[in-house]
């Protein structure tokens, strides 16, 4: 490196910028940051002085750029979509060719593939790189899913590897402990290079609608316990880290934990209580369940979770409802802890279920954009830094090393035998939901997904014979083979009279 020049610069310091530089710097590399406020700037530089590898501040743009050792290394973390573009566009000028350009922020995996086509025409490098955490992974370890020019990444790679969350070699497990200037030194990085162009940024969206899936699955599993036992926040409280003990262990799971024991410092209520029940969303839920759609990939636990989401939003509407339709008024009377074994499984299989989809979307993908995304890795990444972090994603990513082809999560001999042990309280749950007029998308979704999945013969036979009925859409039969295509001369006396 050139004599006090800069390992790295980030350029956006926002919450997750100036965490992530902070990270970068306590890993012993100096890093340039920049903020179009100079303010913003100055007084980060100045409330973190004494970091192992040190930040410096800029307050132009070309004073930023001047400042990195080359091949210049450039993080992005500003707002998606058009402000990118911008800071991209001003950027460009400045820099060398072989300078790289990596967006850390939640870009839409097509904007990705369109940068790094049109950087690298010009001579420059981009690496589109998912982040996971939030603020807490950005500071200490986040799970990080880069693609992009495979060349690039592993000039970035040192550093990527360095910031990255930790594992456990053996179990897995995440490595905690990290703080202020002394990060967490061993371990397995949770970071690894998904493939060309957007793979990174289209990994991380689909980890985003999992996400989506399993915060709602876990809602369903809360309002279904306190709905039918009665049970306060407190003693759901306990459950949930009962829970945390067993296969569900995973970081959505303990939060609710904590969640479900907080009371709120105003009326000492139940935290959970005094939260209005309208949740908000940033899109990647949205993209998914689109994407899945565009690529004709069953993903339904997913959208059904994005929809819970909307239905959550109109509160007034569902307020004035709730007093003019009526549900089933039945009360629970059996066991509470059959209730809370059932929704246990109920909770364990419909995640199963929710991962398979996001993994062969994953696969759709992989065909649709000639990537090589290796699912094991995937699954080892996820393991740490990231919201979805989970014991079960060292299931996963034992089952992609027994069958790196596998078609299907639910085909892996592990998975395959937990959800027949659970299946009945599986069942079960979702029967005492629907029973008792409980709202059930995601459990109910992937029960569907599962059922439909493991049918030889659907009902679409008679789907495709009404299409060709009625649009002459053709239609492939069962004593040929697939891709061959028919036409019934449907009999003029059978074709009803349409209204004109």
């Amino acid at each position: 490196m050139e004599k006090n020049l800069s390992d790295i610069g980030l350029v956006g310091l926002a919450v997750m910028g100036q965490n992530l530089a902070l990270n970068i710097a306590d890993h012993g590399f100096k890093i340039s940051v920049y903020n179009r406020t100079t303010a913003t700037t100055d007084k980060f530089v100045a409330e973190n002085p004494n970091t192992p590898g040190g930040l410096v501040g800029s307050s132009s743009l070309e004073g930023f750029v001047q400042s990195l050792s080359k091949p210049r290394k450039i993080i992005i973390l500003v707002k998606a979509g058009g402000p990118t573009d911008a800071v991209i566009d001003s950027l460009l000028p400045l820099l060398d060719k072989d300078d790289i350009v990596i967006d850390g922020g939640n870009a839409l995996w097509t904007d990705t593939i369109r940068r790094e086509k049109a950087l690298k025409e010009q001579g420059f490098r981009f690496i589109g790189s998912g982040v996971s955490g939030g603020e807490e992974g950005a500071r200490f370890g986040p799970s990080l899913m880069p693609g992009g020019d495979p060349a690039a990444y592993k000039v970035l790679e040192p550093i990527w590897n360095a910031i990255a969350a930790k594992v456990d070699s053996k179990t897995g497990k995440p490595l905690t402990g990290a703080e202020p200037g002394k990060p967490i030194s061993g371990g397995v990085p949770c970071s690894t290079y998904i493939g060309e162009n957007g793979a990174g940024h289209y990994v991380k969206m689909v980890h985003n609608g999992i996400e989506y899936g399993d915060m709602q699955m876990i809602c369903e599993a809360y309002d279904l316990l306190r709905g039918l036992s009665g049970m306060k926040p407190a003693e759901l409280s306990d459950v949930f880290k009962k829970w945390n003990k067993g296969i569900l262990d995973s970081f959505l799971i303990e939060i609710t934990a904590d969640i479900l024991a907080q009371k709120d410092p105003v009326t000492k209520k139940p935290f959970v209580d005094v939260v209005l029940d309208a949740a908000g969303q940033k899109g990647t839920g949205k993209w998914t369940s689109s994407n899945a759609l565009d690529m004709g990939t069953p993903a339904p636990t997913v959208a059904e979770a994005v929809f819970a989401r909307c239905l959550s939003a109109v509160k007034e509407e569902r307020v004035a409802a709730s007093k003019i339709l009526k549900g089933p008024g039945k009360k629970y009377k059996g066991s509470k802890k059959d209730l809370i074994d059932a929704v246990m499984d109920a909770l364990y299989c419909s995640k199963i279920c929710s991962y398979a989809q996001g993994f062969q979307l994953m696969r759709a993908a992989q065909q649709e954009y000639k990537w090589k995304l290796d699912f094991g890795e995937i699954a080892q990444i996820w393991r740490g830094g990231c919201i979805i972090r989970a014991s079960f994603l060292q299931k996963i990513t034992e089952a992609y090393a027994r069958d790196p082809n596998l078609a299907n999560l639910l085909l892996d001999p592990y998975f395959n035998k937990t959800v027949k042990k659970a299946q009945k309280n599986w069942r079960k749950a979702v029967s005492l939901g629907i029973e008792h007029g409980v709202s059930l998308p995601t459990f109910s979704s992937a029960l569907a997904y599962y059922d439909g999945y493991r049918t030889a013969r659907l009902p679409a036979n008679l789907l495709q014979a009404q299409r060709d009925f009625f649009g002459a859409h053709t239609y492939e039969r069962v004593d040929q083979p697939r891709g061959k295509f028919f036409h019934l001369d449907w009999p003029e006396k059978t074709r009803p009279q349409l209204a004109i």
